[in-house]
């Protein structure tokens, strides 16, 4: 089985919800792929964003891409419907003065329909995610 990235838009990855949104940063840019491009939180905390694959996956690896992050939390489901969401991954992040956190989890039961994104906190009023990576493989269709 070749390994993909799942989160990519061109995978059929789309963000379906997004608790802010800036015309100039819309929350799919954490999914297209370009490195220039991100989705920005307009204050206050916490922010999330919903990855809806239209498939049910099995992620291995993570990769999150993102500026002034403090405390992310990762929720899966395995419903047809963004629902029953359940705890997964916890992470406090490290600040990077001046450039990119780049953070790299390795999943365990990494098996989903959907993910929930949570930025609990940040280290200032504003953060950015770049991009979210899923390295794994997509197990069957949504029957």
């Amino acid at each position: 089985m070749r390994k993909i990235d799942l989160c990519l838009s061109s995978e059929g990855a789309e963000v379906i919800l997004a608790t802010s949104s800036d015309e100039k940063h819309p929350p799919e840019n954490m999914i297209d792929g370009n490195p220039e491009t991100f989705w920005t939180t307009t204050g206050m905390f916490p922010q999330e964003f919903i990855i809806c694959f239209h498939k049910h996956v099995r992620i291995e690896r993570l990769i999150i891409q993102s500026y002034f992050v403090r405390t992310l939390k990762i929720e899966k489901s395995t419903s047809k419907e963004p629902v029953d969401f359940e705890p997964w991954i916890e992470k406090d992040l490290v600040h990077t003065e001046g450039q990119l956190q780049n953070e790299e989890i390795m999943a365990r039961d990494g098996h989903a329909t959907y993910l929930r994104f949570i930025i609990i906190s940040a280290f200032d009023h504003f953060a950015s995610v770049h991009s979210v990576s899923a390295e794994g493989i997509t197990v069957s269709s949504l029957s």
